[in-house]
C-alpha cells in the first residue's frame, strides 16, 4: 500500500507525507512541505524515526518518535512532530 497525506498547519506551514506500508509497518516514508527546518539534515532524522512504525500507530505515537530523533538543535518552524504525525495518518487513511 501507498499513501499520500497532507496537512495544513493552522497558522503555519503544509506538510507532506508520502509513505510505503509493507506487513503492517511504514518501509518507506517521505516528509516534505513549504515548513522550515534547522539544520536541514534532522528530516533525514524525521523520516528515519518513522521507518518501521506500525501503520496502526497513534499521531501521539507517531509525533513522539519524531520528537525523539531531532537533535537537540533542531528549530521546526511552521510545523511540528504533531503536524507530521497528522500528515502520516492521513497518508495511512
Amino acid at each position: 500500500m501507498n499513501g499520500h497525506g497532507e496537512y495544513k498547519v493552522p497558522g503555519g506551514k503544509l506538510v507532506v507525507a508520502d509513505i510505503g506500508v509493507q506487513a503492517g509497518r511504514l518501509a518507506q516514508v517521505q516528509i516534505s512541505g513549504d515548513f522550515f527546518l534547522e539544520p536541514p539534515e534532522a528530516l533525514g532524522n524525521i523520516d528515519k524515526a518513522l521507518l518501521g512504525q506500525h501503520a496502526d500507530a497513534s499521531e501521539t505515537e507517531l509525533a513522539l518518535a519524531v520528537a525523539a530523533a531531532l537533535p537537540p538543535e533542531a528549530v521546526m518552524f511552521g510545523f511540528s512532530p504533531e503536524a507530521v504525525a497528522i500528515a502520516v495518518r492521513r497518508a495511512l487513511a
